[in-house]
């Protein structure tokens, strides 16, 4: 004889079919923290390149440096070039490979109308952003780079909140006030740039995986 459900568990099962109806829920916490890892190495790079130790700015600018460098045969353009490359390549690629696998494992699919808006809706800022930082490099405002790109990340967060976990959306907040505060310090972009995209990645993600896929 099959056991009636109560009214409790009737409703937590509806709420769960909207909630997937109305968000990607595939997202995974792992991501976060591979993201995370990658910006610290990523980092961790740029500090050797340039022979500076963390929290020296105000006494050695990181972005005054890099103009005078040409460690390992590169100039600081293509180096970081390079560097941005690595961490975002390697960022995106953990991502689409732990959030496919959590799909998979709830028998979600991973590309339907759902998962571009939320595509979507993250892009728009950060092209936005991508093209202001340029604007910026192009006029020599280094010093302004991380502070923006923190700025504008975390809108993008906030902006494709809608269409994923409301967790995210705090993340995003995270950024922003982080960004606003890093531009009255802006000898100190970098470390804040590695606290924002290094360890809140990290810290965010552990979070995650802990909430939702632990079990």
């Amino acid at each position: 004889m099959e056991s009636r459900k109560t009214p409790g568990e009737t409703l937590k099962e509806i709420r769960s079919l909207m909630e997937r109806s109305s968000r990607f829920i595939s997202l995974s916490g792992l991501s976060g923290v591979a993201a995370g890892l990658f910006a610290i190495i990523g980092a961790a790079l740029v500090y050797h390149y340039l022979d500076m130790t963390p929290f020296v700015g105000g006494k050695r600018l990181y972005y005054v440096e890099a103009i005078h460098s040409s460690k390992w045969g590169m100039n600081y353009i293509t180096f970081f070039l390079l560097d941005a490359l690595f961490v975002l390549i390697g960022a995106i690629t953990c991502g689409i490979f732990f959030t496919t696998r959590k799909a998979k494992r709830k028998g979600q699919k991973i590309w339907d109308a759902l998962s571009q808006r939320l595509l979507i809706n993250l892009m728009i800022p950060l092209i936005t952003g991508g093209v202001f930082c340029l604007g910026l490099f192009y006029h020599g405002f280094f010093g302004f780079l991380a502070p923006t790109t923190l700025v504008f990340y975390g809108l993008a967060l906030v902006n494709a909140s809608k269409y994923t976990l409301h967790d995210i959306r705090n993340l995003g907040y995270c950024e922003i006030i982080l960004g606003l505060l890093s531009l009255f310090f802006l000898g100190y972009g970098l470390e804040v740039w590695v606290i924002g995209f290094g360890f809140l990645h990290i810290i965010y993600g552990s979070l995650m995986y802990w909430k939702y896929e632990r079990t």
